[in-house]
């Protein structure tokens, strides 16, 4: 009995044993169950919170405010307190961020792209998780004595795209509690595959924004008009310049509007050559046209435009619209008409295309041409005010086609004074052969001239030419208010000298030395004089030039072979002194034409020296003793 009862108080004791020890099993379950739970609960929500993360990153397509939202998000899932995102710099070869979460004043920080440990993680592609910072030598402590920061753990991985293609580096600092784990690392690894790709697009977007603004700036900032329309032929886009040329309003009252109404009525021609582009795909232009706009009230303007349309591809080569370029050429057009009364077009066209530059100081060699009309104080007196005009008005059509015709520019016009200019601002080679070929022409057109006007019974009328060759400085000169290109110098003075000296020599053409050393054709030309004008030291040769007299050869200078080879031996005589026999051959030529006035004037000269000879010193140089 006393061993049943013994056995019985010792099953007791075991049972009270197992259920203590079930009832501690069961609160401790409880327990577990709680923390597993809890557990489930922040990995599930850590999990949809990183889903969330990456939906809004990947709606976010702005470079900076990804950035932000990244790191916010970086040290929410991780439970650490900074974060920064490195970017790569292709250009550089650097690691770049400015957005730093957790510092106060984040400014732009560079560093190499394989310096420290973001750049050993950017290179090598491994993550690197540092329990204690201060204990591994690849943290540099003197960032945190820098800034006062106490850096405890780091966790730090490559940002790399879906082709595998790194661009940035994710470092991540001082974990809210312990140190990052395995969990952790995992986390930020799917995290930054995410980040990577919206990364990727919004840098993607932000080259394609920058190319569009560009583009844009491009476009407003053109002169000429530019208006871009799609494949159906409606319109896209249009610069400030298009809007202004074609009088728009407002550009957005056109967007999506038909060719065949922007471009209506006699601007029709517009409207199918952009089609005929929009279906062939073939450029094409139109030069020198005229487009109506809309004007003041219900008045209508033209413009004068050279249009240009081009096709506009796709990356297949598809046709997906045309751009058309719009020139406005009525000034152009304006100043050449006014350019055109001056110089040849050719001088006119190339003034345009040189610009002011053309028209600056510059020394060259030109050609000068005066020429002036005899006696014109004494014609104005007789033929009075009106018929004056009248005559100045035809006589200068048509000298000033003669100049224009050889490639000359008008200087201007002096009284009844022609000056002209050969080979400024730009030569063509032959000035001096334009010069007097212009000469020439003109005293020829002079003679048709003086017979139409002597049948309408009015008075003919007389000139005289000076040419010379020299260096002069052209540009443009006067004051603010009005300036005008010619030329300046002795060269300029010298051709003026010459036109006055055609009266005392009886000539039409007189041309200097320099003149006739540039010329590159035959001529007919004779010697007649050395001169010393009034001011200059040095003398200088002038020749006449009688190829205009072949027109009429008897009528106007009979015998005219003859008369230049007696006139070539007396000359010869004369500069040799043989006055005797210098007289005979100017008096022979003098008889042959008795309108010489040059034989003329050396038999003069041969008589008087003949009396009375000249000193031991002469030269044979004439003095001219006016301008």
């Amino acid at each position: 009995m006393g061993m049943i009862n013994e056995n019985l108080e010792m099953v007791m004791m075991a049972t009270a044993i197992i259920v203590t020890l079930l009832v501690i099993l069961m609160a401790f379950r409880g327990q577990v169950r709680h923390l597993v739970n809890e557990r489930l609960t922040f990995v599930e929500g850590r999990e949809n919170r990183l889903l969330e993360v990456s939906t809004m990153i990947s709606e976010e397509l702005q470079l900076r405010p990804l950035l932000r939202k990244i790191m916010e998000a970086v040290t929410e899932i991780l439970q650490a307190d900074r974060a920064t995102l490195f970017l790569y710099d292709d250009q550089s070869h650097e690691l770049w961020s400015d957005i730093a979460l957790g510092l106060d004043d984040a400014k732009e920080i560079r560093i190499p792209h394989d310096a420290g440990i973001a750049g050993s993680v950017f290179v090598s592609g491994e993550t690197i998780n540092i329990k204690d910072a201060y204990s591994d030598d690849r943290f540099n402590k003197a960032v945190d004595k820098k800034t006062g920061y106490r850096t405890r753990t780091i966790l730090c991985q490559q940002v790399r795209t879906k082709a595998g293609k790194p661009i940035g580096v994710i470092q991540v600092l001082n974990k809210a509690q312990g140190v990052f784990d395995d969990a952790d690392e995992r986390n930020l690894r799917a995290f930054t595959a995410q980040a990577a790709v919206a990364l990727e697009n919004a840098q993607l977007f932000e080259e394609v924004m920058t190319v569009k603004n560009f583009n844009e700036a491009v476009l407003q900032s053109m002169a000429n008009g530019m208006i871009t329309v799609d494949a159906m032929g409606r319109l896209t886009k249009g610069n400030d310049a298009a809007v202004r040329l074609l009088n728009w309003r407002d550009l957005g009252e056109h967007i999506g509007a038909e060719l065949e109404t922007l471009f209506a009525n006699e601007n029709a021609w517009a409207a199918e050559m952009v089609r005929k582009v929009l279906a062939g795909g073939e450029a094409d232009s139109a030069l020198d046209s005229r487009i109506v706009v809309a004007g003041v009230g219900d008045e209508a303007t033209s413009v004068s435009v050279n249009f240009s349309v081009q096709p506009l591809l796709s990356a297949k080569g598809e046709g997906i619209g045309a751009l058309a370029v719009i020139e406005d050429i009525t000034s152009e057009k304006r100043l050449k008409s006014t350019m055109a009364r001056y110089m040849p077009k050719e001088v006119a066209d190339r003034l345009l295309e040189d610009g002011e530059d053309a028209l600056g100081g510059n020394i060259q060699e030109t050609t000068i041409l005066f020429s002036d009309i005899r006696a014109f104080t004494s014609f104005s007196e007789e033929a009075g005010p009106e018929e004056t005009v009248s005559m100045l008005n035809d006589y200068f059509s048509i000298m000033v086609d003669q100049i224009m015709t050889h490639h000359g520019i008008l200087d201007k016009y002096i009284g009844d004074a022609i000056m002209a200019v050969y080979g400024a601002p730009f030569s063509t080679g032959k000035d001096a052969d334009n010069a007097l070929k212009t000469a020439i022409n003109m005293i020829m057109a002079l003679g048709h001239f003086n017979m139409s006007r002597q049948a309408q019974g009015k008075m003919p009328i007389d000139v005289g030419i000076g040419l010379n060759t020299g260096e002069v400085v052209g540009g443009n000169i006067g004051s603010e208010r009005r300036m005008d290109y010619t030329v300046i110098g002795d060269g300029v003075n010298l051709a003026a000298r010459l036109e006055s000296a055609t009266k005392t020599y009886g000539a039409k053409i007189l041309i200097s030395e320099f003149t006739v050393a540039s010329l590159q054709d035959e001529y007919v030309l004779r010697e007649v004089d050395r001169l010393r004008v009034k001011g200059k030291s040095e003398p200088v040769a002038m020749y006449e030039a009688l190829d205009w007299t072949a027109a009429y050869p008897e009528a106007i200078f009979p015998n005219r072979e003859r008369v230049l080879q007696l006139f070539e031996v007396g000359m010869d005589c004369y500069k040799s002194q043989l006055w005797d026999d210098a007289r005979q051959a100017f008096q022979q030529a003098v008889g042959l034409n008795p309108a010489d006035k040059v034989s003329q004037l050396y038999l003069d000269r041969c008589h008087a020296f003949i009396s009375s000879p000249p000193d031991e010193d002469w030269d044979g140089v004439w003095v001219m003793k006016t301008k």
